[in-house]
């Protein structure tokens, strides 16, 4: 049976008068590839904020990689996680080579110091962004990149300490027609890779979703409104259920499209 790598019992998030998760009660295992959907303000960047140990849950219990929120160093297990996110994107020094940002991430920091890297990074890091169609830009500045271009950087980062657990914010946001197909191709050929990490990522779109991702959880208003194996959420009921007006899906060569029920 497939370890846990992302065990959330109960998670409720309160900030003032406002509640961004409740009762969340979620597992992923090993070798699953998880895609959270639900419209603006569902909670879905606060949820996977927790999966990266970035905030602590108000109540509930949140253990990832077998380790305890609240009774666990974070700087020792973020570097255990990967995470590429539009709010890390603008923490990024502008000036900031990409070869920097991606070899920076084994531990866990943006911005290049003092610190030391062998060969051994230099190839990994120069690999990851081979994969991921970025290898001429690796002398480049981050702030002279493209929106699509700084979407496949910061996965390549993510990708660069050998994380056991992945996760994207909403990777495609922001990319035209062929940036979003070129990223979901890529992204699909990550989600077959038997030796790819857990992933779970963010995303209004079922649209974006790519082939291989086995399992989804789908939220509104903070809560959980299903949760399970892709083919079985992914229905026309619970899309409905999710965004509040009919809702009608279907499956064509692998890919997923939602419209408006006649």
């Amino acid at each position: 049976m497939a370890g846990e790598v992302l065990q959330l019992r109960g998670v409720g998030v309160r900030r003032g008068r406002a509640t961004l998760l409740r009762d969340v009660t979620w597992t992923v295992s090993e070798g699953e590839r998880w895609v959270i959907v639900g419209p603006n303000g569902a909670g879905k960047t606060t949820l996977l904020q927790i999966a990266a140990a970035m905030l602590h849950p108000t109540e509930g219990e949140a253990e990832i990689l077998e380790e305890r929120l609240g009774r666990t160093d974070v700087f020792e297990l973020r570097p255990r996680i990967g995470l590429a996110s539009s709010s890390l994107a603008e923490k990024v020094p502008g000036g900031e080579r990409v070869i920097d940002l991606v070899l920076t991430a084994s531990y866990a920091i943006l911005g290049r110091w003092r610190e030391e890297y062998d060969s051994t990074d230099v190839s990994r890091a120069v690999g990851l962004l081979d994969a991921l169609g970025c290898a001429d830009l690796i002398g480049r500045t981050f702030d002279t990149l493209s929106e699509g271009e700084r979407k496949r950087v910061q996965i390549a980062r993510a990708m660069m300490p050998d994380p056991e657990l992945l996760l994207l914010d909403e990777p495609a946001a922001g990319l035209d027609l062929g940036g979003r197909e070129d990223l979901v191709a890529r992204l699909a050929a990550l989600a077959d890779d038997p030796a790819a990490p857990a992933m779970a990522m963010v995303t209004h779109h079922v649209e974006e979703v790519p082939e291989g991702f086995t399992h989804a959880l789908l939220l509104r208003g903070g809560s959980i409104v299903a949760r399970g194996k892709v083919d079985e959420v992914f229905t026309s009921e619970h899309l409905s259920d999710t965004f509040g007006i009919p809702l009608s899906i279907e499956r064509q060569d692998g890919r997923w499209y939602a419209r408006a029920a006649r």
